[in-house]
């Protein structure tokens, strides 16, 4: 079955920096939409950013010129570069993988990682 395993979460100041990564098996992730969504406790799941077959990459505006999603298709691995953290970024955050045929920003369907905590400290 797919599996999407998130990891590199934990606690940091304001204005540092973390990467998650989120490890793809049993799916091609360069075939897919894949997604970062966080949620943050009493708040709904977002779309923090996503990138596509071509390599297209689109931002929250929250999140925009402070993160960057990428991927390296030979480990079948999406990253999320965090810069500038703030404490509003604090969240669980999900990476996500969805068929581009069917592909909706809604922070449902698809398959899911488990989660990784975020949190960022002021």
């Amino acid at each position: 079955q797919v599996q999407l395993v998130e990891s590199g979460g934990g606690l940091v100041q304001a204005g540092g920096s973390l990467r998650l990564s989120c490890e793809a098996s049993r799916i091609i992730i360069s075939h897919n939409v894949m997604g970062w969504y966080r949620q943050a406790p009493g708040q709904q799941r977002e779309l923090v950013a996503y990138i596509i077959s071509s390599g297209h990459t689109n931002y929250a505006g929250s999140v925009k010129d402070r993160f960057t999603i990428s991927r390296d298709n030979a480990k079948n691995t999406v990253y999320l570069q965090m810069n500038s953290l703030k404490p509003e970024d604090t969240a669980v955050y999900y990476c996500n993988a969805k068929n581009p045929l069917i592909y909706s920003s809604d922070p449902a369907g698809g398959y899911w990682g488990q989660g990784t905590q975020v949190t960022v400290s002021s």
